[in-house]
């Protein structure tokens, strides 16, 4: 398969799901002429014409307005934001709208938009351009999460997105752009994925580490970490999609391993990993060796100082020494 990056992958979905049906198109602030703050829609003006990719003003409010009512009338948009701190300026669009119609209708009216958010933390963007805010999205009922963390997960997970007549939120991690992975040819039908199915990333027998978007390296670059240096096999877990949950590969994991750690960049309090840790709490709580562990973003607006950014961000080190401590004793 070819090796391309995740910035790629987004564009060969979005171009592949245009071609295949007339009624997708893109909309969003510098999508067209400047083909993307950070470039996945490259090239898609030019091969579509600016009816179908259609820059916008700055105005998410608008943006996400516009793409609920064009989805209302028989359209699929795929709407681009520029970064998910500027939800917050369309969340009654997002919330009480693109969420809600299908329900208020009673099913009648189906609102099949996808918006596309980049988030995270480290490139020093600041407080406003760099937060991780899946779990605010992942609560709101109407709604469908996607979490991609690889180049051929996000190119699956979009196509599938841009397909399904519900809303979806479709989270990316700016540092994931650039990353590289293999990603099936356009023809190739097993590059469409299905939402609420996880993905076991590496086998383990002693510990479970759950991790999502830019946190899925991070955990396996721990569970090396264990396994060389420590003797103990981590089993790692990406969720994929937030809402639905695959809890049932975590539930099956937990029970085999008896312990767990969930890492996530985003906030702690009633963050990503707190709903997880409940929920396994509530279904497996016999086959818990010890207390769930949590790593999480430090609890402030992100810095801009490298340093301190850096310090904000989980690191492989800080799920070594909580799943060390979820071993505690039983090495």
């Amino acid at each position: 398969m070819p090796v391309v990056r995740m910035r790629e992958a987004l564009n060969q979905a979005l171009a592949e799901e245009m071609r295949r049906d007339e009624s997708v198109f893109v909309m969003g602030e510098d999508v067209g002429v400047f083909q993307g703050a950070f470039r996945v829609t490259e090239g898609l003006l030019d091969e579509f014409g600016e009816k179908r990719v259609r820059d916008t003003p700055i105005s998410e409010n608008t943006i996400v307005g516009t793409g609920v009512g064009a989805a209302m009338a028989g359209l699929r948009p795929v709407v681009e934001l520029m970064t998910v701190n500027f939800a917050l300026l369309a969340m009654d669009q997002i919330v009480n709208h693109m969420a809600a119609i299908p329900y208020m209708f009673n099913g009648q009216v189906r609102v099949p938009l996808v918006v596309r958010m980049p988030g995270g933390g480290g490139h020093q963007l600041g407080p406003t351009h760099s937060h991780s805010l899946e779990a605010m999205f992942q609560q709101i009922p109407g709604l469908l999460v996607a979490s991609p963390s690889t180049p051929a997960d996000g190119k699956g997970l979009l196509k599938a997105a841009i397909r399904d007549d519900n809303p979806v939120i479709f989270i990316e991690h700016e540092t994931l752009y650039g990353i590289r992975g293999e990603v099936p040819e356009a023809d190739n039908g097993d590059n469409i994925l299905n939402f609420g199915e996880a993905v076991v990333l590496r086998e383990g027998s002693d510990v479970t580490i759950v991790a999502i978007l830019r946190m899925v390296d991070v955990a396996e670059k721990a569970a090396k970490t264990l396994s060389n240096e420590h003797g103990a096999e981590a089993e790692v877990i990406d969720p994929r999609t937030l809402r639905p949950l695959d809890l049932d590969t975590i539930l099956d994991s937990v029970r085999k391993t008896n312990r767990c750690v969930i890492v996530e960049e985003g906030w702690p309090h009633g963050g990503v990993g707190a709903n997880i840790a409940a929920l396994i709490q509530e279904q497996a709580f016999d086959h818990l060796d010890a207390p769930i562990q949590r790593v999480t973003g430090a609890d402030v607006p992100m810095p801009y100082a490298k340093r301190l950014e850096q310090a904000a961000i989980p690191h492989p080190e800080h799920v070594v020494s909580a799943a060390l401590a979820a071993l505690e004793g039983a090495l």
